[in-house]
Formats: structure tokens, sequence, C-alpha cells
């Protein structure tokens, strides 16, 4: 260990004793979930008494859970906006309770088109930094080897633009970052400023000319498409980026700003150069390993998103990679506590959490369970109660009951929406869709990270392929196996086609690169953030005849 780790191990002791007994509490709190969330429930609406909100839905006369459904109907962001646009106006006591102060607000996409913007308070704010307290934590056991060792954030700034009474609107990510912990923030290798670079390419440069030079053993972000960017984007520079390492300068594409590259400064290392260098000559590619011994990648793994994991290891080899969790600018719902699986345990103490059975997800009125009440494997959208001004919000998210830790379910995220489509009665999901297609590439020794699923009606409906020329098979052929794992997955899907209800699955190919070039379009046209986006591998409305 070098003398700069031996310097921080009494800090890193005493802050990993605090995330000790945060973790210990949580994990006591899943033995006695109805109790939990009782108590939490009672602190939310007490406290929230007397904003806007809360007198208009008589919160002083709640005491029960039951007392609380017939008070507050399950919300849409589009029916809180009305109070959520009076906080946003700095009329803060719409939704927030006197003495608790707006930091910030966590602007995300909306389903009209007009953003969200979702109060940071700081109790909130409490909630999230607990939650990646204790993720950390147990990452770290599990991995030791990334004890005290270098960071690698890929993050988005906290302020995209103002509110009319001028608090930052942006990626609560960013505000996260600058009020973590001082010894978490000294492992960070790529400073704040360099989020806010306007240019994807030169961002994903900067941030791999950060870190090429440190023992860089976590790569940390949301979107694993965010980390394969940052070293293929390496890929396409190595020799810039070799030639920057060994002369200690920074040169991303399309040039650097006056003020940014005076805060960066970096050592001459032509020692890291010549070992980068020889690895591109070895291995064809520049590689992580050729610079970075990574302990682990920490992403979201779950839904769509499992499409990439393929193209990580190809990258990383076999470095662990750990979900992030279920985790949003509403908040955090789930902290997993294992490799290799999306799911993790219901974070009962900052979320008053229920619960909507798939099957009941349309309802005008929509029954829900409370999260003792769900079944190991049912299917659920989830609805959120929390610190951010959040009353039974549907937040859209499908979830699956894994199991069980205590009386808490453990949860895997699915889909964004219901995401269901439909032309002949087999209303097949994303989910399936995205399954089928990693199915299909295994069988024909390819994989395909873009494609969309799109339903078209003629005199017999069938679903469209879209996709970029494939590697390897056919086009025809991948979209038959496809079509095959379809009908293996969703048994009315299978049956549908059997019958001849449903034609087969007809591919639609487009040049190699076309649908990434779309997809940076559209994040920047929307003026969002890559690390958010989520491609939509299943849309449902139903195409006319071609």
């Amino acid at each position: 260990m070098d003398l700069g780790r031996t310097l921080l191990r009494p800090v890193a002791f005493v802050a990993g004793l605090h995330a000790s007994r945060q973790l210990e509490r949580f994990m006591a709190a899943h033995e006695h979930v109805a109790r939990v969330q009782d108590a939490l429930l009672a602190r939310l609406v007490g406290e929230h008494a007397g904003t806007g909100f809360g007198t208009d839905h008589g919160f002083g006369a709640i005491r029960t859970y039951a007392d609380f459904k017939s008070a507050v109907p399950v919300n849409t962001y589009e029916t809180l906006r009305p109070y959520m646009e009076r906080v946003f106006h700095g009329q803060f006591d719409a939704l927030i309770p006197a003495g608790q102060a707006v930091l910030m607000f966590a602007q995300t996409s909306g389903t009209t088109g007009k953003p969200k913007h979702i109060p940071v308070t700081r109790k909130f704010l409490d909630q999230q930094r607990r939650g990646f307290n204790m993720f950390g934590l147990r990452l770290l056991r599990d991995h030791p080897e990334g004890w005290l060792r270098p960071i690698l954030q890929i993050s988005s700034p906290m302020r995209e633009g103002t509110s009319p009474t001028g608090l930052p609107c942006g990626a609560i990510s960013g505000l996260l970052a600058a009020r973590q912990k001082r010894i978490v923030r000294k492992m960070y290798v790529v400073p704040p400023e360099v989020t806010g670079v306007p240019d994807p390419e030169a961002r994903y440069y900067l941030a791999l000319r950060c870190g090429a030079g440190s023992d860089v053993a976590i790569i940390t972000t949301a979107n694993p498409s965010s980390t394969i960017k940052l070293i293929e984007t390496g890929q396409r520079h190595a020799d810039r980026l070799i030639r920057d390492v060994s002369d200690g300068t920074t040169s991303p594409p399309g040039g650097l700003s006056s003020g940014l590259g005076a805060r960066l400064r970096f050592r001459p290392n032509p020692a890291l150069a010549a070992r980068m260098e020889q690895g591109v000559r070895r291995d064809g590619q520049l590689l992580p390993r050729h610079f970075w011994n990574v302990a682990s990648l920490t992403n979201w793994t779950g839904g769509t998103l499992k499409l990439y994991l393929p193209r990580l290891k190809e990258l990383f080899g076999q470095a662990p990679v750990r979900d992030i969790g279920l985790l949003a600018s509403e908040g955090r719902f789930t902290l997993p506590v294992e490799d290799g699986t999306a799911a993790g345990l219901a974070e009962i103490t900052g979320n008053f959490l229920e619960f909507i059975p798939a099957g009941e997800a349309g309802a005008a009125d929509p029954p829900t369970l409370r999260a003792e009440q769900l079944e190991e494997g049912g299917e659920y959208f989830l609805v959120i109660t929390n610190w951010a001004g959040l009353w039974r919000y549907n937040i859209d998210d499908r979830v699956r009951v894994t199991g069980f830790c205590g009386q808490s379910p453990i949860l895997e995220f699915l889909s964004r929406g219901s995401r269901t489509a439909n032309i002949t009665g087999e209303k097949i999901t994303e989910h399936q869709v995205v399954e089928a297609m990693r199915l299909a590439g295994e069988r024909a020794g390819t994989r395909v990270e873009r494609f969309v699923i799109q339903g078209r009606f003629t005199d017999l409906p069938y679903y469209e392929l879209r996709m970029e020329e494939p590697r390897g098979p056919d086009a025809e052929v991948l979209a038959g196996l496809l079509d095959r794992c379809l009908a293996e997955l969703n048994m009315e899907y299978g049956s549908k086609r059997k019958s001849g209800r449903l034609g087969p699955v007809k591919p639609v190919t487009a040049p190699a690169g076309s649908m990434s070039a779309a997809e940076e379009e559209c994040i920047r046209m929307r003026g969002g953030r890559g690390e958010q986006y989520k491609h939509q591998y299943l849309l449902t409305e139903v195409l006319p005849v071609a």
C-alpha cells in the first residue's frame, strides 16, 4: 500500500464503521417490514400535514394505511404536476414541510415531453447517500482489493439548467458526488468539470484520460453502455491517448477549453504509455487491462440493459459486475448485495412502498399491495411515497419478486412501463423480447445490442425486427431464431404463430452504426443524458400496412 493510502486508513476506518451501523440497521429492518413501513408512513404524513398537498388530502385525519389509501389516490407525475410546478416556482410549502430546504431539482424526461423536476431536500439526499454508503460497503466487503483505490465515476452535472428561483436543475448524481464523504471524493479520478463537457466524444475521452494514469479499481455509472463508450472512445483514439499519457498532456478530439485545460494537470508517464502500446500490438486493440486492474464494475444490469453485459465481458474479462439497484431521480428502491443479479433488497427504510399487480396496471383505480403481501415470482408495478414530495406515485417500473429477506421482498427490475405489444392477443413484453434476442444471438453465435421490434398490421399481422446489419448470420436466419425464441417464452405468441393468426418475424436492416448514431442524436435533441438513456426495444403502437 502506498503512503497516501496508508494515511487515509484511519479516516476510512471511521467512515466504514458509520456505514456498517447503517447497514446493520437496514438489514434488521427487513425482519419487521410492516412495523418499519407503518412507522415511516406515520412520519411522512405527520411531517407533511401542513403542506398544501397534506391540507388538500386531509393528512390531519390519517391514522392508518387504510386511511391513507382512502385519502390519496395512486398518482402519476402529471397528476402531481400542479404541486410540483408550485414548488419549482418557489412555493415550497405546496409539497415540502417548513424547515426542509430544497437543494436542487433532479431533472428527468417526462411522458408528455415536459421535463419532470423532482425536489431534492436534505432528508431525501440523506436517504440517497445512505443507500450509496451501504451499497459501497457491501461491494468492498466482497471485493476488498478495491479498498482505498481510485474510482472512475461516469455521471452528469447537477446544474444543467436553473429553476425560476435560481436552484440547480440537473442530475442528482452530480449533487451526490459533490456531497459525498471526503474520503470517497478523494478516490474519484474524474473532476466534476468534465461531466459538463457538451461533446460526448470529448467527454468520454477526458474521463478516460483522467483515469488512465491511476490505479482504477471501480468503474461506476448507471448505464453499462456508458462504460462501453468510455473504452471504445479510447480504442478509436488509442494513438492520441498513448501519446497524452506519455507526455503528460490532454488533447481530446475537438480540442479543450482553456479554463478546463488549466485545471487538468498530469505527469508524463512513458512507462505506462509503453505498456499500453505493447498491449495494443499484442491484442490488436486497446483494452482496460493494459492500464487498469479493475476490481468491480457497477451499473444497471436488469431489463433491457442485460444485452450490454457480453460486451462488458469482452472488454473487461472476468471483472465482476454488480447492479447499482433500482435507482432513479425519484429515489433508491432496491439495494443489491450480490454480483451477477439485477435483484436487490427492497429499500423499505426511506420509501413507503406499494405494488400494483401487473395484470391490474391499466385499471382506473388499481388495487395495491404492501411489501409483505407480495408473492415470490409475482410481477408488479412499483408505487412509492417518500421525502421528495411523491405521494402514492406510480413510477411505472415493472418488477419481479425473486425471493425474500426476512419478511421483505427481493425485487428485480424488468422494464420501464407496461411495454406490452398486442396484435392478436399474444401480449408480448419488452422483457420477453430482450430475452428472446439474447437466446437467438446465442444460438446464432452473434450478439445484437440495438434493435427494435414493432407489430405491423397486414392481412397476416407480424412483428418487424429493425436492426443494424448483423455480424455473422443472415438477417433472415436471426429473425427466424428470434421468432422461435419468442414462441418458447410466450405461449400465446406460440399459439398465434401455430394457428396462423400471426406471421413470422420479418427483418429490416440498416447500415452498421446508424442506430447508435440515431440514439446519440435523440439524446442531444431531448437535452437528456446518455447515462440515463434506456433504448426502447419494443414499440407498442401497431404499424399500418407498409
